[in-house]
């Protein structure tokens, strides 16, 4: 059995990492070097950055900042918001990102997946699926959560591995910031088919939380935001209450 990672997440918006609920009422949670710094200090397997306002905005990720997080860190670390071309993802892997994350772009452009995979590999291209239910059936959602589309969630997920993707990252819209469980039937239904890792994301509130959705959302990896930010859990008391529960993590 592989490793399971423990992922904290930078929602980054106006330089300042923010949290919210539903991506709603979103409040400050600190600074994203400092908190990339002691993520990594405390034992996090990867980072992941996302300018969140960045494809609303019509702008493209703030790369100095990203910069100054990757000279903090000695992770994985994933970098997403407002990316559309092979020169974004030049931009940001020279800054120090390790992987680079997609949404709105590659829901416009299916093929900018493919493009990214064959010019810097599928390890590098992690497609990000932001789903809600809308119209009593899961659908993607572009542009920060905003934009609901008539995709359906499942076949998405089929498709951006098909065209390269090396990983998928899921976020629940409807379990997003409630602290109430992740999404486990779909986070399960997408990983049972994929043969690529599938991060979840949305809705941890504690640590029973994330032996759910390894053992019953079969993820490979856990993203977790405002319960690190806010010190309500810590990573490394985290993943000791994981391998109590045998679940195989890097402590």
């Amino acid at each position: 059995m592989l490793t399971k990672r423990i992922i904290p997440c930078l929602d980054v918006k106006d330089g300042k990492t923010v949290k919210g609920v539903n991506f709603e009422n979103l409040r400050d949670a600190g600074d994203p070097v400092e908190l990339g710094a002691l993520y990594a200090e405390q034992g996090a397997d990867e980072l992941v950055f996302l300018d969140i306002s960045a494809t609303l905005e019509k702008r493209k990720t703030m790369v100095e900042l990203v910069r100054k997080v990757a000279s903090k860190i000695n992770i994985p670390f994933t970098v997403g918001g407002g990316i559309s071309s092979i020169e974004d993802v030049s931009a940001l892997l020279n800054a120090g990102a390790d992987k680079i994350s997609i949404n709105s772009s590659a829901v416009k452009d299916p093929g900018l997946i493919d493009r990214l995979a064959l010019e810097f590999g599928s390890q590098c291209v992690v497609v990000a699926i932001d789903t809600r239910l809308y119209n009593g059936a899961s659908r993607v959602h572009t542009h920060g959560g905003t934009k609901p589309t008539e995709i359906d969630t499942f076949d998405w997920a089929y498709e951006v591995e098909q065209r390269g993707a090396g990983e998928i990252l899921l976020t629940s819209m409807d379990h997003d910031g409630t602290k109430n469980g992740f999404a486990n039937d779909t986070t399960s239904k997408i990983s049972l088919r994929a043969n690529i890792p599938v991060i979840a994301s949305g809705g941890a509130g504690k640590m029973e939380h994330f032996i759910d959705v390894f053992k019953n959302g079969k993820a490979d990896a856990a993203l977790a935001a405002s319960i690190f930010h806010f010190k309500e859990i810590k990573i490394k008391k985290l993943k000791h209450y994981l391998k109590e529960n045998d679940i195989i993590v890097r402590c």
